[in-house]
């Protein structure tokens, strides 16, 4: 297929991107560049520098290309961030993600895959989380996410553009060469091994009073390897709509700095802090649904493994992709 990666040059998007090419896809990655880096687009893939706010842009990219199908990882996705500046969320991801679904009913494109989150769940009461959990959001990051799911069943029915919308709990771990690279960096693996490079001073575990066995909150860690996957599993015709991705088993925080320190091979200096407000103790989740629709399971399951690569990702990339001399 000709496929359209959109924000193919950031984390999660030029990993599948890799996966795709190397499954015999055509591929075109589309970036603004204002948080994805060139350097991450892996050879092979056509590039076109655009932004989904820009609407003449992102159809002139669509008709140029005439992709089969969009993978569209574009979004602001910083959660305090959302709760500071609501407006950036919808204006960037909502309205951002109608731009695209005009310029693929203009053309024709039949088929969008979306990046989607955990965060359409909120604070749920239960675990593990299904696909009938109330999707309730606690913050704007969420609410804009699940606001595109909504749109894009719509587009659906009214349009008849197969939509399927992966939702992601914690994406971690790296390809060879291709890894996290963000700035602000806010998520606990790559703090924890910055931090084991020198470049922070401490990692801080917030809160050791949660209700869980060793009294850190547990979250559910998936190799970004095991997402793209569930991304090209996504193009077969019969998926259609929202699915979780996850492992279904969780780990602490203590569990993630534990297996840090076996990785590396060393102490990581780490402090105690407060809980964080709106921090759930656990978010885990049911991927029973693309398991038996779609085959997947993930295969890099263990933190070690997960750990382990991106430890290679960093200790090699110590600055992200600023190119070395």
């Amino acid at each position: 297929m000709k496929l359209l990666v959109i924000g193919g040059a950031g984390y999660i998007g030029s990993a599948t991107a890799q996966l795709l090419i190397e499954a015999g896809h055509d591929v075109v990655v589309m970036d603004n560049l204002t948080m994805g880096h060139r350097e991450a687009v892996p050879d092979g893939a056509a590039f076109a520098k655009a932004d989904l706010l820009d609407a003449a842009d992102t159809l002139g990219v669509l008709k140029k290309h005439l992709p089969d199908g969009v993978l569209h990882f574009a979004a602001s996705s910083l959660v305090g961030e959302s709760m500071k500046d609501p407006g950036k969320y919808f204006r960037n991801n909502v309205c951002g993600a109608v731009n695209l679904m005009e310029a693929m009913r203009e053309t024709g494109t039949r088929l969008i895959i979306f990046s989607s989150t955990a965060a359409t769940y909120g604070e749920p009461k239960e675990m593990p989380i299904t696909e009938h959990t109330p999707t309730l959001p606690t913050n704007p990051y969420g609410e804009s996410k699940l606001m595109i799911e909504k749109i894009l069943g719509w587009y659906h029915a009214i349009h008849g553009i197969r939509w399927v919308a992966l939702r992601y709990f914690n994406a971690c771990g790296a390809l060879e060469g291709r890894g996290e690279d963000h700035d602000p960096e806010t998520h606990l693996i790559p703090l924890l091994l910055l931090t084991a490079l020198g470049k922070r001073k401490q990692f801080t575990v917030f809160g050791d009073d949660y209700p869980t066995p060793d009294g850190t909150c547990i979250r559910d860690y998936i190799h970004i390897r095991d997402l793209a996957r569930a991304h090209i599993l996504a193009l077969d015709e019969k998926a259609l709509g929202a699915y979780n991705l996850g492992t279904t088993t969780g780990n602490s925080v203590k569990e993630v700095l534990e297996s840090a320190k076996r990785v590396i091979g060393r102490p990581i200096p780490h402090t105690m802090g407060a809980r964080r407000p709106g921090d759930p103790p656990s978010l885990v989740a049911d991927h029973a649904r693309i398991t038996r629709e779609l085959g997947w399971e993930p295969e890099c399951s263990t933190l070690d493994e997960i750990i382990g690569s991106a430890w290679a990702w960093h200790s090699s990339h110590p600055d992200g992709y600023v190119k070395k001399h």
